[in-house]
């Protein structure tokens, strides 16, 4: 009796593991026949004839033995041979060389063998486990997942999943201004899954730019539909974000679709990153112009691009310059991040020479035409003065007289400002 139910006690541990482990169906009747069939090649040599089935739904398993009828005095392996006396127990019918199958009780194989068994499985399905849980999260890196916090230690959050899978929330991944108590949710992108000794660790993150786009995609339609692209994300956590946003349907605009109306979009994201201020702007190839989105709310009066060291200075009124930089320097420094080039800001004052905006010049150039311009990142006199004729035609997609008309009149300016200090000389 006691041997019938810790068979039983075996099948109902792994219909428990089955179910609370979530391990498919398969893969459980895969390991239980794997697991028995070892025990049978240990105790008789081979499991070749034995069938071993599997019944999770009934939490019970038949063996089956196959073995071939032979004289009472030719048995030379018990395990594969059945004397005629023996078998004709079972059936009156039998004859030598037909075969006679059995079914073998699993209890009779005794207490020891029974509870290494156990063992054995515990450990299969203990690996299984780790194994499921890394290829699930692997596959979620990149995502938002939501937890609960059970553990709170100095350096990093214990959460649990919906699962009770432990996931971990360094203090260096999160925002600095993130506090929580036992018990709440927590929302993060799982940056990475270690797996040192087939242990799998997952790593979550709140401070990654993913984490914010991953908001975006889920705060903005368009976005998670395709129409509007997140082309380049910098990001100091906690403090201020930049985002570069493109539409690929010129009838949506990417920046007010990303904001909403009266900021119903943003307002969401902004208060899961602890009120971190985000700028979003439209995306551009246009590198002079992009910085000067970036470096917004300032208003950028001329740029000198220096292509190869990846570095722009940058030239603004004085009043400008402070805006530019930003408290603690932080909007500089994001522009840095999302346009990759080193930024230098000077006062329009430094330079040798005075620069003009083009809106100056609406008495002799039509505004459509300084539009175009300013459209391409081109904002005053001297920064249209040093770009080749033929890129203003093409890129500004003016007709050939309109570009020389339009240099002609910004050079007169000049060369009139040089005529009068020459005079102003000669006084």
């Amino acid at each position: 009796m006691a041997k019938k139910e810790e068979t039983i006690n075996l099948l109902d541990t792994f219909q428990e593991f089955k179910e609370s482990k979530n391990i498919d169906r398969t893969t459980m009747i895969s390991v239980l026949e794997e697991s028995f069939r070892k025990v049978l090649v240990n105790m008789y040599g081979t499991d070749e004839n034995y069938s071993v089935i599997v019944n999770p739904d009934r939490g019970d398993l038949e063996i089956q033995r196959r073995r071939i009828v032979v004289a009472d005095d030719n048995v030379q392996n018990d395990n594969l041979e059945i004397s005629l006396s023996e078998a004709q127990k079972i059936d009156e019918s039998f004859e030598e060389g037909e075969e006679v199958s059995e079914i073998i009780k699993f209890a009779e194989f005794g207490r020891r063998v029974i509870l290494n068994l156990r063992q054995t499985l515990a450990s299969k399905i203990l690996e299984l486990e780790k194994d499921s849980l890394y290829n699930k999260y692997t596959e979620k890196v990149g995502q938002i997942v939501s937890a609960e916090v059970y553990q709170i230690w100095k350096k990093e959050i214990l959460l649990l999943d919906d699962e009770g899978n432990e996931l971990i929330l360094p203090k260096s991944e999160q925002i600095p201004s993130d506090f929580y108590r036992k018990g709440e949710n927590v929302r993060a992108v799982v940056a990475r899954v270690d797996n040192q000794n087939n242990n799998p660790k997952i790593i979550l993150s709140r401070t990654s730019p993913v984490f914010l786009q991953r908001l975006f995609e889920l705060e903005v339609p368009e976005i998670n539909d395709g129409l509007i692209t997140i082309k380049k994300i910098a990001r100091i956590p906690g403090e201020r974000a930049k985002i570069a946003v493109e539409s690929y349907d010129d009838r949506i605009d990417p920046v007010g679709a990303c904001v909403g109306v009266k900021g119903s979009r943003i307002h969401g994201i902004v208060r899961e990153l602890r009120n971190e201020n985000i700028d979003v702007i439209n995306y551009t190839s246009n590198i002079e112009l992009f910085i000067k989105r970036a470096l917004s709310p300032a208003k950028v009066f001329t740029i000198n691009l220096d292509n190869e060291k990846r570095s722009a200075d940058v030239y603004l009124k004085p009043e400008e310059v402070s805006l530019a930089i930003g408290k603690n320097g932080l909007n500089i420094k994001l522009a840095s991040m999302l346009t990759e080039y080193t930024i230098d800001v000077y006062r329009e004052n430094d330079t040798q020479e005075d620069d003009i905006y083009l809106d100056e010049f609406t008495d002799e150039i039509d505004e459509w035409i300084i539009n175009a311009i300013k459209k391409i990142g081109f904002e005053t006199a001297k920064s249209v003065l040093r770009v080749p004729r033929e890129v203003l035609v093409e890129k500004a997609d003016l007709e050939e007289d309109t570009v020389d008309h339009v240099i002609s009149v910004l050079k007169a300016e000049f060369e009139d400002d040089n005529e009068n200090s020459e005079d102003e000389s000669e006084e």
